[in-house]
């Protein structure tokens, strides 16, 4: 039996979503290949997705999202050579919930396809190849890089060559910073369909390249020097005003900068509290804020449980997880017999 574990990972916002399919350069000329999507985005320890495989004589899945992972499996199933194939029991001991902001999706994927691959002698497949086989990173590449080794990362966007973004900067994030976690269970972030569409049309109107350098300045010369140096303040004023930015472009879709307004108000109070980096995941409704004070971030997820009548679960303090995926082969379970 093979088991997988993974994190889950915070999106902080894409980079960039241009109209045109090339930039100009500094004479006017329209000569720079325009890259989609990009963004910057963190892998943590909580709660991600822990399953195990073993052999069985018909394809099944019991547990959280089982449907979902059985949906990948016989996905990834369809890349190997028929003879070659193995049915597989799935079972999902813990699962971050979906449509939350969390890259629920692609971890669960990921994981499924890293267990099968290891099952059928392919456990050389690289993250990228797992994604392909499986279907995700269409867009964002964030969550496939943060799988294979966790970190603070920034993903390159998409060009016309690579179906899968490239990883152009990647550092360990203090795990002495804690993060508060909000995740209101009556929303639900943008997927699926929707989430398509909602690309489509804001692909015609684009965001401007002013926006677009505002962002990577704000990655390049803010976050990623303030977290090297371990400067909070820095790195969270940098990410605060990011993910606004990056918000906006959105803001014809959803409320503003954010998914809803009680989004909006959960980090303006966090802010109002004295944190500086605080922001909305990916959709949403998933909040985020960097702290560096244990005390510090138990008290203020009181206080935000208390304000918004929001329930344990919904509330809680995760560390960055500054490594990848993790496999192992554990014994069989007793309640299964062999096929």
């Amino acid at each position: 039996m093979i088991r997988v574990q993974t994190g889950s990972r915070l999106h902080f916002g894409l980079l960039s979503l241009p109209a045109e399919d090339h930039w100009s350069g500094h004479d006017g000329e329209p000569n720079i290949p325009a890259r989609r999507f990009g963004g910057v985005g963190l892998m943590i320890e909580r709660p991600g997705i822990r399953l195990t495989i073993e052999q069985s004589t018909e394809w099944s899945a019991d547990g959280p999202l089982a449907e979902r992972a059985l949906a990948c499996a016989r996905q990834f199933a369809t890349t190997l050579p028929p003879a070659s194939v193995s049915p597989q029991h799935i079972v999902m001991e813990s699962c971050a919930p979906e449509h939350a902001g969390l890259g629920t999706g692609t971890q669960l994927g990921l994981a499924v396809a890293r267990a099968l691959a290891a099952a059928h002698g392919l456990s050389d497949l690289d993250a990228p190849a797992l994604a392909r086989r499986v279907g995700r990173a269409t867009r964002s590449a964030l969550g496939v890089h943060g799988f294979a080794g966790g970190g603070f990362l920034v993903d390159g966007g998409k060009g016309a060559v690579e179906p899968v973004a490239p990883l152009i900067a990647r550092a360990d994030f203090p795990e002495d910073w804690p993060i508060l976690v909000v995740v209101s269970r009556s929303e639900l972030g943008v997927h699926g369909e929707e989430e398509s569409q909602i690309f489509e049309r804001i692909r015609r109107s684009g965001m401007t390249s002013a926006v677009t350098d505002s962002l990577c300045r704000l990655a390049l010369l803010g976050m990623l020097p303030g977290l090297l140096e371990r400067d909070l303040p820095a790195f969270g004023e940098a990410l605060h005003d990011f993910n606004v930015r990056a918000g906006e472009a959105f803001a014809t879709v959803q409320s503003g900068s954010y998914a809803s307004p009680s989004v909006a108000e959960i980090v303006s109070f966090i802010r109002r509290s004295g944190v500086r980096g605080v922001g909305q995941s990916s959709w949403g409704p998933a909040v985020f804020a960097v702290l560096d004070d244990a005390e510090r971030v138990d008290e203020l997820g009181q206080q935000v449980r208390a304000r918004f009548n929001l329930a344990n679960g919904e509330v809680f303090t995760a560390r960055a997880r500054n490594r990848g995926a993790a496999v192992e082969s554990v014994p069989p379970s007793p309640f299964r017999q062999p096929s």
